[in-house]
């Protein structure tokens, strides 16, 4: 099998995969502590924009991915071929693996504490240890990854439009989390903050 069928068999594999994933996590979750770990925010407000855009792309990411399965759409996409090598595409689905091991390792970290987006009935614990003492955001870090592995493993303009798109979505919710968790611990999110890097 060349490089180019599998990482194509690969990426909707990988993508529906993390769909159901997702999901399940979250259902878990409501199952045993009865309540939502996903929060878009107030109708209309920056954090609901944030993730009705994140859930477009993602969505259209799973959708071009499984189409890509069944009929030649790449034309469409835009592909960027001095970059459509067979060690590029791999290379890309390795770092689509380490974000993936990355991002459950993070989340497992979390445990309970686990929020997709900010929640402010539930508020999870002031993590500060770990991966948290090296950096704010690990986990928007994995999914930035994983953003960087989709378009090495799909070198394309579409692929590229996503990890733009993605990167500037991630930072806005990064700086808007930030924001909430200082109005709620105060000085102690403060001092952390002093102490540990946004990203790295």
């Amino acid at each position: 099998m060349s490089a180019e069928l599998f990482t194509r068999h690969f990426l909707g594999s990988f993508f529906l995969l993390i769909g159901i994933l997702f999901a399940c996590r979250a259902l878990g979750l409501y199952a045993r502590l009865g309540f939502s770990h996903i929060n878009y925010g107030e109708s209309g407000s920056a954090t609901w924009w944030n993730r009705q855009l994140f859930n477009v792309f993602r969505a259209a990411i799973l959708l071009v991915c499984l189409l890509r399965i069944l009929w030649p759409i790449d034309p469409w996409l835009g592909i960027i071929g001095w970059l459509y090598h067979p060690v590029v595409l791999l290379f890309g689905v390795a770092v689509l693996l380490c974000s993936f091991g990355l991002a459950s390792y993070l989340q497992a970290y979390m445990s309970a504490d686990w929020r997709s987006g900010i929640d402010r009935e539930q508020a999870p614990s002031l993590l500060t240890s770990g991966p948290y003492a090296r950096s704010r955001n690990p986990l928007f870090l994995a999914i930035i990854l994983g953003q960087a592995g989709f378009f090495l493993a799909l070198p394309s303009v579409f692929s590229l439009i996503c990890l733009l798109v993605g990167v500037w979505v991630i930072r806005r919710q990064a700086l808007a989390e930030e924001a909430a968790l200082a109005e709620h611990y105060g000085e102690p999110y403060s001092h952390y903050r002093q102490q540990v890097p946004r990203w790295l």
